[in-house]
């Protein structure tokens, strides 16, 4: 996600980075961010989620089938649910009582789950599912075009329960199946690739299968009537080519095909400088809404009508969304507190498309983001901002500028191969702040530490350093 508010639809001293088992400690304990959000009794295995939404009502019935593994001995399962009403739900094949309260879905087990066994659940669940209130406003499954007769899926970070039940943690990652019928003639888009479209008299069901692992949030479902555009680009990493998908309401066809053109220009630089591309495939979809902001939901992210302008105004936000898909997505938040490491290094990848399609240069741009954040407000550690600031403007710019004063202090030759074994080391997993420098330390070892404290756990702003002290 970009810069700025987080609603889905416009309407003094130090820190020490914990150590890793203390902050083991810390993610399963009230002191982790949202941490009425998820479950640490079990994690997530597969999602599959069969949707049926009725576009005149509003009104979506569906079925989830969740398979999991017990982290520690249970009598009872919790997932995460708003708005929607459960009717019926069965563990390992058997009814189960259920219970639904403050947005969470208490699920009895018929018998004790001991550590590590794997069990099903199985949910029927339906209602009229909209945004879910949150401190960043009203995020979640909303309505699109001016008959409402489309559907978004903007959920960073909260809103992910406003549509299925979930374990709504980002570090419990899995894979994903959707089939989603609506209306003949109406589209359904999701994560991943499209297995199957059937059509049965008035309805078409069309089924996606995304094999992740991915983080509940950056689950998505789009419904409307969109045009299509398939799109291909080359992994400078591996030499395989990789199948993209954009899709436009009809009346911003032409402007939309110009603005996403370089898309695959992006995906080849970007798999030069980071590694191969994570996923099956990649595009983005624009929505007939505005939006304050665009999301990086995987393999597909969403555009609002307004960041479609046919001049490319916008285009540093898709290259933003496509570097999440390495940067957030494919290595993954240990919590919330840590989403610099989303935020900043998607920032840092916008000026590095700057300076490669020769204008200004990563250089130029740091150095004007650091002079406003020595005239702006020093109160915040970006590797700890408070649950309630991890959108403020600095998490991402201070951010991207702490990558850029550790690649001036390491250079070229190791700062890109230092980026490339990052998302080597954790693709597909989740990491922390405190891997990360522990990660840079092994190419600077009497720097980076230091450097990086000072950037990300002090709130007095270091300067951008240029010096090559591990050379």
């Amino acid at each position: 996600m970009t810069r700025c508010s987080r609603r889905a639809l416009i309407r003094g001293a130090a820190l020490v980075p914990l150590a890793a088992a203390a902050a083991d400690r810390l993610l399963k304990s009230p002191e982790r961010y949202f941490a009425t959000h998820g479950s640490y009794g079990h994690h997530t295995v597969s999602y599959d989620l069969r949707l049926a939404y009725v576009p005149s009502s509003g009104v979506l019935d569906g079925r989830a089938r969740i398979r999991a593994v017990a982290d520690q001995p249970l009598r009872r399962v919790e997932l995460d649910l708003a708005r929607l009403t459960v009717h019926a739900a069965r563990v390992d094949g058997v009814g189960v009582r259920v219970r639904q309260r403050h947005h969470k879905l208490i699920l009895s087990t018929p018998r004790l789950l001991p550590v590590g066994m794997p069990f099903t659940v199985e949910i029927g669940y339906g209602g009229r599912p909209g945004p879910v209130r949150t401190p960043f406003g009203s995020i979640g499954w909303d309505r699109t075009g001016d008959a409402h007769d489309g559907t978004l899926v903007a959920a960073q970070p909260l809103g992910a329960p406003s549509w299925f039940p979930c374990n709504d943690r980002p570090d419990d990652k899995a894979e994903f199946t959707f089939r989603v019928t609506v209306p003949h003639g109406h589209h359904a888009l999701a994560n991943g690739t499209l297995r199957e479209r059937r059509c049965d008299g008035s309805t078409e069901c069309w089924t996606y299968h995304h094999p992740g692992p991915m983080a509940p949030y950056l689950a998505a479902v789009y419904t409307g009537r969109f045009g299509h555009e398939l799109w291909r680009a080359r992994d400078s990493a591996t030499g395989r080519i990789v199948t993209g998908r954009n899709a436009y309401p009809m009346r911003l066809s032409e402007e939309a095909r110009h603005d996403l053109a370089r898309q695959p220009q992006m995906l080849s630089a970007f798999t030069g400088w980071f590694g191969p591309y994570p996923f099956e495939s990649y595009g983005a979809v624009v929505v007939d809404a505005e939006l304050d902001e665009p999301v990086e939901n995987q393999t597909l992210s969403v555009f609002g009508s307004n960041h479609i302008d046919g001049t490319r105004g916008w285009e540093t936000l898709v290259a933003h969304e496509l570097a999440h898909q390495w940067f957030g997505n494919s290595v993954s938040l240990r919590d919330w507190r840590d989403i610099w490491l989303n935020e900043g290094f998607a920032t840092y990848c916008e000026w590095l498309w700057s300076e490669h399609i020769g204008e200004d240069s990563a250089d130029m741009i740091a150095r004007e983001e650091w002079r406003e954040l020595g005239d702006g407000s020093k109160d915040l550690r970006i590797a700890d901002p408070g649950e309630h600031r991890i959108f403020d403007d600095r998490v991402y710019t201070r951010g991207a500028c702490a990558l850029h004063a550790l690649r001036l202090t390491v250079g070229d030759d190791r700062f890109f191969p230092m980026m490339r074994a990052w998302h080597h080391a954790h693709r597909g997993a989740s990491a922390n702040t405190a891997a990360f420098i522990g990660h840079a330390e092994r190419y600077a070892p009497h720097t980076a530490a230091p450097l990086l404290h000072a950037w990300l756990y002090e709130t007095r702003l270091p300067p951008l350093r240029a010096d090559r002290a591990d050379t």
